[in-house]
């Protein structure tokens, strides 16, 4: 009835404990982005359907790859750095079978996620965040090279239970992953024909610690907190500054 979808690149020491996870999926697939560590091994020991298919810098061609393979009605993705709950495996088993039971139906629902950073759970900024994650295979695609989107027909719900998210082992993965994101952001917003300018390089960091840190109260999570607001301006800096790179490359 359902199958769960796995982006992988070197994730050989987060991918077990997500698989642990999703065992009571009808179908596990791995979609692996040319891992050079023991990834696709472990994936093979959870009797996973594993495909290798470069990311080419588009998120969406990846994970539409992966629809595509996929052989049942539903379909759940999940990131490797990331964990299904009991609570929230019962709650979208329960969910899903609700158009068996004669009861209203969803065609894709929206999943709260809690970040943990270090030991501590984010509770407040930007790591805040519901993301459409579940729904029917054939109701839509995902868009966007990065940050990328899943556009479902509506009716969509919003499930209670949040998926559990560990990202971030430490600052210098932190920021390898903000530099792979912000080149592909700042090569998408470039074929968009987007604007960069000295007030926007300066601009959009402050304005996005602001947000996080004090008016989404991120302060409330200390250290913690106050680095990921950092490092989350840092991200915009590094979008707006590589994107005025790419329009101004002689």
């Amino acid at each position: 009835m359902i199958s769960v979808i796995i982006l992988t690149k070197n994730e050989e020491k987060n991918l077990a404990r997500c698989l642990e996870s999703v065992k009571w999926c009808d179908e596990i697939i791995v979609v692996d982005d040319n891992s050079s560590d023991k990834t696709i091994e472990l994936a093979k020991k959870y009797k996973t359907a594993v495909y290798k298919h470069p990311l080419r810098e588009d998120f969406s061609i990846q994970r539409n790859f992966g629809l595509n393979k996929a052989q049942n009605e539903w379909v759940l993705f999940v990131d490797a750095d990331e964990v299904v709950s009991d609570a929230l495996a019962y709650e979208i088993s329960s969910a899903i079978a609700f158009k068996d039971q004669g009861l209203k139906s969803f065609n894709g629902y929206y999943i709260k996620r809690k970040d943990f950073m270090w030991g501590k759970q984010l509770e407040h900024g930007e790591a805040c965040i519901k993301l459409l994650r579940l729904a029917k295979k054939n109701f839509g695609i995902w868009k966007g090279k990065a940050h990328e989107v899943w556009n479902i027909q509506s009716p969509v719900g919003t499930l209670v239970n949040p998926i559990l998210h560990f990202p971030h082992k430490n600052l210098e993965t932190f920021l390898k992953e903000i530099n792979l994101y912000t080149d592909i952001r700042a090569r998408e917003l470039k074929e968009s024909k987007a604007k960069s300018s000295f007030l926007l390089i300066l601009l959009y960091p402050l304005a996005k610690f602001a947000l996080n840190f004090i008016v989404r109260r991120g302060f409330m999570d200390g250290i913690q907190g106050f680095v990921f607001a950092v490092m989350m301006s840092f991200h915009s800096f590094l979008v707006r500054g590589k994107l005025w790179q790419l329009k101004n490359k002689k």
